[in-house]
């Protein structure tokens, strides 16, 4: 298996039609109070219970089929909140970027998978996955870039999940290292097996769990 790792610019929905837009704009137009504007509340209600069905059943086969590929997965900290105050608040909440995650995350768990996030500070978007150059920040319309230091020609979503999978897997061999370094030898127990002078074998007396 391999690993993984995913940001929330390269998460893909399924295209999700305009019903919901023509739907709303007949309510606007029903008179406030009439039975015509209750039944295009209600039909409104139903389209929008429909895609939030049809963005959960995505995350859910998406999850599944990463957590089934990959025996690690990185993602990005991203601050989901702070986003959803800009004018990319429509596209971060069709996504549903933080409900994908939550779903990558218990399911790691349940299959045995090791889940990471990296910080949100760390410019997966700013580095070349080739060279390590840092070429700067870029505006969010840039899609595709030129490393000015190597000439590599990076889309951008790619070069920013190549950037996440190594910050991943840095964290994860600091990780490692650090809890190898803070492992302390634990003492035998006094009450351990033993031999008595006259050669018979003590009971060995181990706290029960």
């Amino acid at each position: 298996m391999t690993e993984s790792a995913s940001n929330a610019n390269s998460l893909s929905l399924p295209p999700l039609d305009n019903s919901i837009r023509r739907l709303q704009r007949d309510l606007s137009r029903k008179a406030k109070g009439s039975n015509n504007r209750d039944k295009a509340r209600v039909k409104v209600a139903r389209q929008h219970a429909k895609v939030t069905d049809r963005r959960r059943d995505w995350h859910h086969k998406e999850s599944t089929k990463i957590i089934r590929d990959s025996q690690a997965v990185y993602v990005e900290n991203l601050a989901v909140s702070g986003l959803g105050r800009t004018r990319l608040a429509k596209s971060v909440h069709d996504a549903g970027w933080s409900a994908f995650v939550n779903m990558l995350e218990y399911k790691a768990v349940k299959h045995g998978r090791y889940f990471g996030k990296i910080g949100r500070f760390e410019p997966t978007s700013q580095v070349c996955s080739t060279c390590g150059v840092k070429d700067g920040p870029k505006p969010l319309h840039v899609r595709e870039w030129t490393c000015m230091e190597c000439g590599t020609v990076h889309d951008r979503d790619h070069n920013a999940a190549k950037n996440t999978l190594a910050a991943g897997r840095a964290d994860r061999l600091n990780a490692s290292w650090s809890a190898g370094k803070t492992r302390t030898k634990v003492p035998a127990q006094r009450g351990e097996a033993g031999s008595h002078r006259d050669g018979q074998t003590t009971v060995a007396r181990i706290p029960a769990l």
